[in-house]
């Protein structure tokens, strides 16, 4: 009796055991997926291949053969990156407030945190794997443009400012990762990012012109001033220190507050 008691308990456990977790790297998987099965999606990822292309011929066409270096591509190719990135993370963000997906989403997956956590894994797999491109495509701009033009290749790009160029464009996406959490609404994010990154560093350089204490105070409080340091050299300790400063008042505190947010309201 006691080893059929046993062997029932043990049966009855195994049938009203609880499921496992799904494993983060599934849920990334599905984010990365839906990225690009919508066809709004296949396209904002195809722009990033044409606006690449776009850019290396336009800088073969038109750039003086002075300043044909790898450098020119780089940046030429780079601009458009820092626009369609952070886009790619707001519609990747506000995706389950947006397509009204979140019922479902956060019901396979309770913890919004892991939910959250794959969309910017995903996100930062798609960023870095954009700006990889991206200087590969400069590369070989640098080598066709110099070929055509007749001048000699200048590799002025080295392994320490690729990666700071990488990290400017991660910080422009993440911004965008942060305005899709903190509105959940595509159009309203997206405004905000223009309103972000265009409307208050025009503010900062007009208040900076006119005010000398604001500009002694500026490169502490404009995250685009201390950001566009990232791609035109070497940062000082001191520019870094202002990246730092400028990246935690309108980056992470706001990111952190609206976590809280998302973790707290309620999914419709």
């Amino acid at each position: 009796m006691t080893a059929m008691t046993a062997t029932a308990l043990e049966h009855t456990t195994q049938q009203h055991a609880l499921p496992q977790q799904i494993p983060l790297r599934r849920v990334v998987r599905v984010e990365l997926r839906k990225m690009f099965d919508t066809r709004s999606g296949f396209w904002l990822m195809a722009s990033i291949v044409i606006a690449a292309m776009v850019a290396t011929v336009a800088t073969i066409l038109f750039a003086p053969e002075a300043d044909l270096t790898y450098y020119t591509f780089a940046k030429a190719i780079g601009f458009p990156m820092t626009v369609i990135l952070p886009i790619i993370a707001v519609l990747s963000i506000t995706g389950e407030w947006s397509q009204r997906s979140g019922l479902t989403t956060f019901t396979l997956v309770p913890h919004r945190s892991r939910v959250i956590a794959a969309k910017v894994a995903a996100s930062i797999a798609v960023g870095v794997a954009s700006m990889l491109f991206a200087l590969a495509v400069g590369a070989a701009g640098n080598l066709l443009g110099t070929a055509i033009a007749g001048t000699e290749q200048v590799w002025d790009v080295t392994p320490v400012r690729a990666l700071q160029i990488m990290l400017g464009g991660l910080m422009c996406l993440l911004t965008g990762t942060m305005l899709g959490l903190l509105f959940r609404s595509s159009p309203v994010a997206l405004v905000a990012y223009f309103v972000y990154s265009l409307l208050l560093p025009t503010v900062f350089g007009v208040l900076a012109t006119s005010q000398q204490a604001f500009r002694d105070l500026q490169p502490w409080v404009d995250l685009n001033l201390a950001q566009g340091k990232l791609f035109e050299g070497s940062l000082t300790v001191e520019q870094w220190a202002h990246l730092g400063v400028t990246a935690s008042i309108w980056l992470v505190l706001p990111a952190l507050l609206a976590l809280r947010l998302v973790t707290r309201s309620e999914v419709r």
